[in-house]
């Protein structure tokens, strides 16, 4: 087992692409369905692991924006599992310190789905130990458009001028603004790629990739990446010798 790093060198927010469900299923002779509903257990498995070493935000990448187009059947089985999901969990979550919220353009969900998001994201744990935010109906180029419109509306208003508009503003209008941007980004299944994935947020988050697919998600897999991490120098455009003196 991998010793886990020392709390000053873990993640304070992961970005995991949840990748390999269909595949599990596949190498099984099984509907891909069932491998959905595996993948379903393995968010469970990462959500504890966070909690268990105090990292404060967890982002998922549920249902992209061009998963629309995968089978019917598969979309509508997603539909039924992520509702199941949103009925049982997330009262569980609640009561353990997660919050939940959701980023993603929510229009082409059911209704039924809708409100639940909107449930659950008014819920407010006790006491907070993790932000659990699912990317769903999400693209990272949509992500961009939709802050872009946002601030292109208060120019045509008179309540900013293009001059106003700076990275900092722009970032109030993405998805997960009010939390720090990730660290660590987590891609399981082993493609490599970030599939249009928080393209702003992910400008110097550190990549890991691994073969595991993602029903087979372990704590040993993430101690890996969190060993991974700890050993890499992140610089955001210094020297290492800026770093090593403490530059900011």
């Amino acid at each position: 087992m991998t010793a886990a790093p020392p709390q000053s060198r873990l993640p304070r927010h992961l970005a995991v692409i949840m990748d390999g469900n269909g595949r599990w299923a596949q190498r099984r002779n099984r509907p891909r369905t069932l491998g959905h509903r595996a993948g379903a257990k393995a968010v469970q498995v990462c959500v504890d692991f966070c909690l268990s070493r105090g990292i404060e935000a967890l982002t998922l990448f549920a249902f992209s924006s061009e998963n629309w187009n995968r089978p019917e059947e598969e979309v509508g089985a997603l539909m039924k599992l992520f509702l199941r999901m949103l009925d049982s969990e997330v009262g569980e979550l609640n009561r353990r310190g997660v919050r939940v919220a959701f980023i993603g353009d929510r229009t082409g969900f059911p209704e039924a789905i809708r409100e639940r998001m909107a449930q659950a994201e008014a819920l407010r744990p006790a006491d907070q130990k993790l932000v659990l935010t699912i990317a769903a109906g999400y693209g990272g180029r949509w992500d961009i458009t939709q802050a872009c419109r946002s601030l292109a509306a208060d120019v045509a208003a008179g309540r900013l001028s293009p001059e106003d508009i700076t990275e900092t503003l722009l970032d109030s209008r993405i998805g997960l603004a009010g939390l720090p941007a990730p660290d660590l980004f987590i891609r399981t299944g082993g493609d490599l790629r970030i599939s249009n994935f928080l393209l702003w947020q992910l400008a110097y988050t550190e990549l890991w990739f691994t073969e595991t697919l993602w029903p087979d998600l372990s704590d040993e897999v993430l101690d890996a990446a969190l060993a991974a991490f700890a050993d890499r120098e992140r610089r955001f455009g210094l020297t290492s010798a800026q770093v090593a003196g403490g530059a900011t």
